[in-house]
């Protein structure tokens, strides 16, 4: 299950996010830092990933 979640996360980082945490702050930030631009929210989706 952890590969197919980081490989979703890649594509649509805030899905990524969403399967991690729910709809709680982290996806709210990881889907404003998408859309700003692709790079700020794969790198919160990484972090988010990588600490637990």
């Amino acid at each position: 299950m952890e590969i197919l979640r980081i490989i979703i996360s890649i594509l649509i980082p805030p899905l990524g996010a969403f399967l991690k945490v729910g709809l709680g702050l982290q996806f709210w930030i990881n889907l404003l830092l998408t859309l700003l631009g692709y790079f700020p929210g794969l790198v919160h989706v990484i972090w988010l990933l990588s600490r637990r």
